[in-house]
């Protein structure tokens, strides 16, 4: 029973340390990806950020501005753009950003959903929500030309009228330890409040009419919104991943560790009750 024992336990120390080698992978995995989508949101952001600087001024320095994106109607329904991951293994992740669109569904209010992930997929099919489009099945497949054609999907289905607020929720990459769900509005745009030009040299002048410039930044600086919103989501999938293997890692360590231990003691046992019944047996 003793040699039967230590063999089970040897056994169960091979398959706990084969656990842990594909956990430490997976934890180096997420490293490097987490570094990849951190350095590509500091990339894009000067680009979109002069975007919104631009809008910011035409706001500002155009008498009588108006725009359709600007203009607040009754919600009749909504559009939310989730972002959620490929895959498990990732600690809360998932469950988290899940979550948070369940309690944003809670008013009752009619509303379709733009899944980005395989995971947000399944929740819409789960829950019988309406889906504006699967073609975004794979996060990890989402590229700069995929946030523009999203943006593109959503703007012109809110000029239509097809829904009255567009919003997205992805989650936020506040450190290693911690990610958290965000919820931002995309349109209606809010005002800015910009500041007026008082220096004639610096006077801009947008051709053909400063509101079509406005209308025509709007989608690209609506997809440079869902790209930080992708670089965010992806940096605190990888980050939550990490943690997660790491954790995972020190449990099997652990194990083996009380594995080892157990293996020890009966291996002392086999050999006491060896050398018990050897003495005995010379006794007689």
């Amino acid at each position: 029973m003793a040699g039967a024992s230590m063999k089970d336990i040897k056994l169960r120390i091979r398959s706990v340390e084969s656990t842990m080698q594909i956990t430490k992978a997976m934890e180096l995995v997420a490293s490097s990806k987490l570094r990849k989508a951190k350095e590509r949101q500091e990339r894009s952001r000067p680009y979109f950020a002069g975007l919104k600087e631009t809008l910011i001024d035409i706001e500002a320095n155009t008498s009588d501005f108006v725009s359709p994106y600007q203009k607040q109607r009754e919600i009749k329904k909504r559009c939310l753009i989730m972002i959620a991951g490929d895959r498990g293994l990732a600690g809360g992740y998932n469950s988290n950003i899940i979550k948070a669109v369940t309690e944003r569904m809670q008013d009752g209010l009619p509303t379709c959903i733009l899944p980005i992930g395989k995971r947000a997929v399944d929740f819409c099919n789960r829950k019988g929500i309406e889906i504006l489009t699967t073609e975004f099945a794979e996060a990890a497949c989402v590229s700069i030309p995929d946030c523009f054609t999203i943006s593109n999907l959503v703007t012109q289905g809110y000029l239509s009228g097809q829904f009255d607020e567009v919003s997205i929720i992805y989650t936020q990459f506040v450190s290693m330890l911690t990610q958290t769900p965000r919820a931002e509005s995309l349109l209606p745009l809010k005002a800015e409040g910009g500041h007026k030009r008082e220096d004639l040299h610096t006077l801009v002048l947008y051709e053909p009419s400063p509101e079509e410039v406005y209308d025509a930044i709007v989608p690209g600086y609506i997809a440079g919104m869902i790209y930080g919103a992708m670089c965010e989501s992806v940096a605190s999938e990888q980050g939550a991943r990490r943690t997660a293997m790491d954790a995972a890692s020190k449990n099997a360590a652990e194990m083996i560790e009380d594995l080892s231990l157990r293996y020890n003691r009966a291996r002392q046992g086999a050999i006491t009750q060896e050398i018990t019944e050897i003495v005995a047996g010379a006794e007689h």
